[in-house]
């Protein structure tokens, strides 16, 4: 028995933090843990260190490899006769860290408290009952060693298998049999070099917060906020596996038991592109109360995987289901809220799922096309637009088109990512795009093109006082525009597109064309990164 503890200490992982048991309530109804940093004993605290520099190393060469072979390559030390003591200084320098791994098993022996977590975790695989469950959740470890909590094949969808979910295609020429085969070898070099581009430096580029260097950067800065939620709020970690084999690492906050007017509606947070739910865009409802449930992109935090856009929709499905099967909610009592790139998940899933009470889509974009095309040299246009197209469509305004249900835009007015030219242009913010697709397509006739030019003009107002001048220029009367829009979806159903406007005179469609912006959209004076603070955060308009 001792050998075998002994073993499984030695591969175990690393414990991070003690949140030790729920407290006593507080008088707002919510229970407190008073948690402590695991403090290793002087043998494990220096091993792990050697261990954790030997990983950064290894990290950096990893990522400087090709410019690492190249230099050696050129030196002349690409062969055999070179490559063998290098060999050998590799296979010494590996016995030297397994000597090291052996010490650091040996002080964890030594300490009571990893010894306890240790027996519990193994308890736990054996046996994960609730009570099992509930005393592993009072450690903070290793989340590739978590047991799992809910899987996709625990729920009934026929539509669903380890393909994945479905997304939208982007559009194709069609052409015929002779004239594809001989495109297909014309444009063979640019498939290879966009898969190349796609799966290398440009899905790090779109997603920073996949770089393993930045997550240990940011280590201590996401522990603390996971403690936090879990000590604070009692949030409940949950490892969910998704159709593809993902594991995606959750945190779900139940505020139901509080008896709060907003904690029977749960919020599911979709992050940015370097945004974890320890630290990121769930900090804003639950300011307000909501129950929330925040998940990672894979590859990101505990979360395994690339996130590309099919491992990144087939994520957010288990999220959904989880919210659904496990924790009780049905789905019009849940609001999709998503920041900067997770726009393209909130959309997914709001697309995928009609029912869905809302959705709130926070400095987000139409289109990620666009802002590749900023950042990259005129001369690779063509490959740029065929790298995005085939393996990073984030096409946010075609997916939230087919959803009929509420829509609340928040634009930054002084963002400097999703804008093309820069923060002072705000005409240039994707966000305009956004909106002014939504509108055209739920509303064509409004919409035509002097309906799109006053909109502009209201989307191009430098300040808030200038934005009320374009509205009061227009003499928009919002209860006459409402008046009209419930006349129209007593008549017609409420099935978007509407043809409102159809038989009316100018002056009337510039009205409902600025109403429907400005109930569509909210603009917050700052910049892309700021955290939003809950006075900002709204439920979407319904008619």
């Amino acid at each position: 028995m001792a050998g075998w503890m002994w073993l499984r200490i030695f591969f175990g992982p690393n414990l991070q933090r003690i949140h030790g048991p729920p407290g006593q309530p507080r008088p707002e109804g919510r229970a407190r843990r008073r948690g402590w940093n695991y403090q290793p004993m002087g043998l494990e605290k220096h091993t792990d260190s050697i261990i954790g520099w030997a990983s950064v190393l290894w990290s950096l060469s990893y990522y400087s490899s090709p410019l690492l072979f190249c230099y050696l390559y050129r030196k002349g030390y690409i062969c055999s006769s070179k490559l063998l003591p290098v060999s050998q200084y590799v296979g010494t320098v590996l016995i030297c860290l397994l000597g090291v791994a052996c010490l650091r098993g040996w002080g964890r022996w030594k300490n009571s408290e990893y010894v306890q977590f240790i027996s519990i975790l193994e308890e736990t695989r054996k046996n994960n009952t609730p009570s099992n469950k509930k005393k592993l959740r009072c450690f903070d470890f290793d989340f590739s060693f978590w047991p799992v909590d809910f899987s996709w094949t625990e729920f009934s969808n026929p539509k669903l298998s380890k393909a994945g979910v479905s997304l939208l295609k982007p559009e194709t020429r069609l052409r015929g049999t002779a004239d594809g085969l001989l495109n297909h070898v014309r444009t063979l070099p640019c498939h290879v070099i966009s898969f190349l581009i796609a799966h290398s430096f440009g899905r790090r580029m779109l997603y920073p917060g996949s770089v393993g260097l930045l997550q240990k950067a940011m280590r201590p800065m996401l522990q603390q906020g996971q403690a936090k939620l879990i000590e604070e709020f009692d949030g409940q970690r949950n490892k969910l596996v998704a159709c593809d084999g993902n594991e995606i690492d959750t945190m779900f906050v139940d505020r139901r038991k509080d008896g709060g007017p907003d904690g029977k509606t749960l919020v599911i947070c979709c992050e940015g592109n370097a945004g974890f739910y320890e630290v990121g865009c769930m900090n804003t409802p639950l300011e307000g109360g909501y129950s929330v449930l925040g998940w990672n992109h894979p590859g990101f935090g505990g979360s395994t995987g690339v996130p590309f856009p099919q491992n990144e929709a087939n994520a957010m499905d288990v999220v959904i289901q989880l919210a659904v099967h496990k924790l009780g909610f049905q789905l019009n009592d849940i609001i999709i809220y998503a920041w900067s790139i997770g726009g393209f998940t909130a959309s997914w899933a709001v697309m995928s799922y009609p029912e869905l009470q809302a959705v709130v889509l926070d400095a987000s974009f139409d289109d990620l096309l666009p802002l590749a095309l900023k950042v990259m040299p005129d001369s690779w246009r063509p490959l740029v637009q065929h790298t995005v197209r085939q393996y990073m469509n984030l096409n946010n305004a075609k997916q939230l088109c087919q959803y009929q249900g509420p829509v609340l835009l928040i634009r930054r007015t002084k963002d400097e990512i999703i804008t093309t030219t820069g923060p002072e242009d705000i005409m240039s913010n994707r966000g305009n795009d956004l909106l002014l697709k939504l509108l055209q397509f739920r509303y064509p006739k409004v919409m035509a093109d002097e309906g799109v030019k006053v909109v502009r003009q209201w989307l191009g107002a430098p300040n808030p006082i200038a934005e009320a001048s374009v509205y009061s220029q227009y003499e928009v009367d919002d209860d006459w525009c409402v008046s009209v829009l419930q006349s129209y979806q007593t008549h017609n159903g409420t099935v978007f597109p509407w043809s409102v406007g159809e038989d009316m005179a100018l002056e009337c469609r510039r009205q409902l064309a600025l109403f429907l912006a400005r109930k569509y959209m909210r603009n917050f004076e700052t910049t892309h990164c700021t955290p939003l603070p809950f006075s900002e955060f709204h439920a979407p308009w319904r008619l």
